[in-house]
């Protein structure tokens, strides 16, 4: 007799193809449809387009931030609710709401609530999200978003630069910070903690060079200003405040593996890609200590440096001392992988 497998929720995915989630969204359905014979995807560049490409869909699963999908997390709650109304809706909500949304919070929480419940079922990235989930937006114990961690593209550390060569020369101290610059990044303190570690480096007689912080991104819409107002307190700190701008996959894997300090110094993250981004290019960033960095290091242990904001000059001047403290072994494990990912989804989606 021959087994019949049932088919997964198609796969849509919605906006522009650059946007991390969109990305990560894409990620995620090819490692399903490798895995499962019949997955399929479905792409619309708008909310409106996908209702349209649901038509006659049983069922759909969709990754959602209020910010992709309406100018507003009302009309994102709209929009959701639309596609939820053409098909049973799974989704894998992004960007939690939390206190760092400021005078937004109240509105996106209300948005997040319509979220969860137009959905037939709904996930999250991590544990910290679903204790967000609970302490923002009222789960009850029946609807707690289920965790699925992000998946890795690779499931061990590349083999990485060898920067032992680097010790004991004059050269400079360079912070790395990736994605987008905007408020709250840590872009800031990274300037002012480089300052004070190279003071405190040249006052033990280390011949440090330039002191730099480079963004290894763009400024997110609408805060291009924010570069200039950075750019004036590195002067003032007597650091070199460098943007590379919007870098194509191979510039960014390429400017992140290149010698420096990696950093992600946002503390607000509900989960970050971009811890991922580090680590799939061998490097072992600093992360700012939070509820999400200790699950990750939990998750993928050695893999990062955790530190309180208070040290981090502390940690600067100790990764220039020693550049190998920002190097991962080749080998390291950064499993769960894409294909662990895809896995749980398909066994998540067969309970429902």
């Amino acid at each position: 007799m021959t087994q019949v497998i049932a088919a997964p929720p198609r796969l849509l995915m919605v906006g522009p193809q650059h946007h991390g989630v969109v990305q990560y969204a894409i990620d995620v359905a090819d490692a399903v449809v490798h895995a499962h014979p019949r997955a399929e995807r479905m792409y619309a560049s708008t909310p409106a387009d996908a209702v349209l490409l649901l038509d006659g869909v049983d069922r759909a699963h969709v990754h959602v931030t209020d910010r992709l999908f309406g100018r507003s997390p009302e009309e994102a709650a709209d929009a959701v609710e639309r596609l939820a109304d053409a098909t049973e809706l799974t989704v894998t909500l992004h960007d939690v709401p939390q206190t760092s949304d400021g005078r937004m919070l109240d509105r996106r929480i209300a948005a997040y609530a319509r979220f969860i419940a137009a959905a037939h079922a709904t996930a999250v990235n991590s544990r910290h999200e679903q204790a967000l989930a609970e302490e923002f937006l009222g789960v009850s114990a029946a609807t707690v978003p289920h965790a699925i961690p992000l998946g890795s593209r690779i499931g061990t550390a590349a083999v990485s630069a060898d920067d032992a060569s680097l010790t004991g020369t004059a050269r400079p101290l360079t912070v790395l910070i990736a994605g987008f610059i905007y408020p709250g990044k840590g872009h800031s303190s990274a300037i002012q903690a480089a300052s004070r570690a190279a003071k405190d480096l040249r006052a033990t007689g280390h011949p440090i060079a330039d002191v730099v912080v480079r963004a290894i991104g763009a400024p997110s819409a609408g805060h291009e200003d924010d570069v200039l107002d950075l750019e004036a307190e590195a002067r003032a700190a007597e650091v070199s405040f460098e943007v590379t701008g919007y870098l194509d996959d191979a510039a960014f894997t390429a400017q992140i593996s290149r010698p420096g300090i990696p950093l992600a110094a946002h503390g607000h993250v509900s989960a970050s890609r971009s811890m991922l981004d580090w680590v799939e290019a061998g490097r072992r960033p600093l992360v700012v200590d939070s509820r999400y960095a200790a699950e990750m290091e939990q998750l993928r242990p050695e893999t990062m440096i955790r530190y309180d904001p208070s040290t981090l000059h502390t940690e600067l001047a100790a990764a220039w001392l020693d550049p190998s403290r920002t190097r991962l072994p080749a080998g390291r494990s950064l499993r769960p992988a894409l294909p662990d990912t895809a896995s749980a989804y398909l066994d998540w989606w067969g309970g429902r």
